[in-house]
């Protein structure tokens, strides 16, 4: 029986508020309305534009939301933002997916009209333009309502997405089409961390063959950098992080050193300094805290060391830097989503996927 353009009742995880588990609850997910998607997500056993959420990855910015230190509280909020679906309904004057597409549904639109979006520089649209805190913005549609309902009460979006749930109604800017035969199961990576990591090291620091990269934070965004550096021919890779268990993996991907900061003697950034005569060529910090930010800054030769900052901690507000390291030479830098566009080309991403799915669980269990 179709649903177009009917309410679905379907289950999903609601922050209700700080510090506090999220709840499987029964939820109403409204039609789209005009330029919106419904899109099924069956992974979470949930769908947006509208389409289905068939698959839902954890990323360690939907935690944020429910920290004590978040600035910005909004509840109750309906999070997730790393996913993969199918397309249920989509409102009136969508032209770029349909019904039964599969899709990404993104948290960096592109409306394609826009100075940013028509600019090669950069992945960045318009209608992110004014924001403050790139989690609390996209808190509701176009039209400054939800289309999440529970309990009688209205619930806020997150980030354009809101992937925690069976379904879920998103802009048509926010998604992206995907070949017939992906698997969603991986490809729900391609939302979020894959595409953050290698991109930061593939578009947004550049990395030139023969070079020396070092990558701070190996979770599932720093190794996705670690494979991204592989990828554009960096002859040696500096992997860091305080959790020595994930460099047989890092090794795997094509690390070619790991440092654990607590087994050294020196700070990091000195040992990187004497490992690669005087620093290395460009370094991507991936992990978040101002502490990793310096050291990943300070391991950079002078001249012309570049630091990318991806990660970043729920109480980054800012970053003290030395005046000596810009003027030496040294340059910082930062990525949204990779500097990826929704048309970009994944290839590298269909060999490397299976490395970051180590379980699978049902919601209930998470």
């Amino acid at each position: 029986m179709s649903t177009k353009g009917k309410v679905i009742k379907c289950k999903a995880a609601i922050a209700w508020e700080v510090g506090k588990p999220l709840c499987i609850e029964e939820i109403e997910v409204a039609p789209p309305k005009a330029h919106e998607v419904r899109i099924q997500l069956p992974g979470f056993m949930f769908s947006l534009q509208t389409a289905t959420i068939i698959a839902t990855a954890l990323c360690h910015t939907d935690a944020h939301v429910i920290h004590p230190k978040f600035t910005e509280p909004m509840f109750p909020v309906l999070l997730g933002h790393e996913a993969a679906g199918i397309v249920e309904s989509v409102g009136p004057g969508v032209t770029n997916v349909k019904p039964g597409d599969k899709v990404i549904p993104l948290y960096t639109p592109q409306c394609r009209k826009c100075k940013f979006c028509l600019s090669p520089r950069t992945n960045f649209c318009a209608k992110l333009r004014k924001v403050k805190n790139l989690i609390a913005d996209q808190e509701v549609m176009d039209d400054k309502t939800s289309r999440f309902t529970c309990k009688g009460k209205s619930v806020y979006h997150f980030m354009g997405t809101s992937t925690f749930t069976q379904y879920t109604v998103v802009s048509d800017i926010n998604v992206a089409k995907l070949d017939d035969d992906a698997n969603l199961e991986k490809v729900c990576l391609l939302g979020c961390g894959f595409s953050t990591g290698y991109g930061a090291a593939i578009n947004t620091a550049k990395v030139t063959p023969g070079s020396t990269c070092a990558v701070f934070g190996l979770g599932g965004v720093g190794l996705s950098a670690v494979i991204g550096c592989k990828a554009a021919g960096a002859s040696r890779i500096i992997a860091v992080d305080i959790n020595s268990e994930k460099f047989t993996k890092a090794k795997a991907l094509g690390a070619t050193d790991c440092l654990n900061p607590r087994d050294l003697r020196k700070p990091v950034q000195e040992v990187i300094a004497e490992m690669t005569d005087g620093g290395v060529d460009f370094a991507i910090e991936c992990a978040g805290g101002s502490e990793a930010m310096r050291a990943a800054l300070e391991c950079t030769t002078v001249g012309w060391g570049l630091c990318t900052l991806v990660g970043a901690a729920v109480d980054d507000q800012e970053l003290n830097v030395s005046l000596t390291d810009v003027l030496t030479g040294r340059t910082i830098n930062g990525t949204l989503f990779g500097a990826f566009e929704q048309s970009c080309s994944f290839e590298d991403a269909r060999h490397n996927l299976e490395y970051f799915l180590t379980k699978s669980e049902p919601v209930q269990l998470l």
